[in-house]
């Protein structure tokens, strides 16, 4: 397994360096709507601790990543009229891992509605804006 590249594009949204509609942000994760959703609302959670992925992030990491998967779980259901939630956490490159630092997929779904091909489409940025503000209004309750 290679090593943790601190340049990645999830590195470089930490450092401010590059863009993100974030929806949640604390002193150890932060989540932000995916620029390529394969559907309304698709949310990526991510530890602020440099991790490639779940097989070298510290548990205590892992568990709060995953406590904040829940919350934007939670959240999406709400502000999507979801009907269920698809949770994706991919490893290496061979598990379909494509960004190098440790992220899981929260997905609100419709029954009966396919998910977008992965990586198929640029969604529009007033769309992302409206979208992370219908998140942000349901964590606030």
């Amino acid at each position: 397994m290679s090593s943790y590249d601190p340049n990645n594009i999830f590195a470089k949204i930490l450092r401010g360096e590059l863009p993100a509609y974030k929806v949640y942000e604390d002193d150890r994760a932060c989540a932000f709507l995916d620029i390529m959703p394969r559907a309304p609302g698709h949310t990526l959670v991510i530890p602020k601790a440099p991790a490639r992925n779940i097989l070298d992030i510290a548990a205590g990491d892992l568990g709060h990543v995953m406590t904040v998967t829940q919350t934007i779980a939670r959240a999406a259901l709400k502000a999507f009229a979801a009907e269920g939630i698809t949770i994706q956490q991919f490893n290496e490159a061979a598990g379909g891992q494509v960004v190098f630092h440790l992220h899981v997929h929260v997905i609100p779904r419709h029954a009966g509605v396919a998910l977008k091909p992965p990586a198929s489409f640029k969604e529009e940025a007033a769309v992302l804006a409206q979208h992370a503000q219908k998140l942000v209004d349901a964590l606030k309750g």
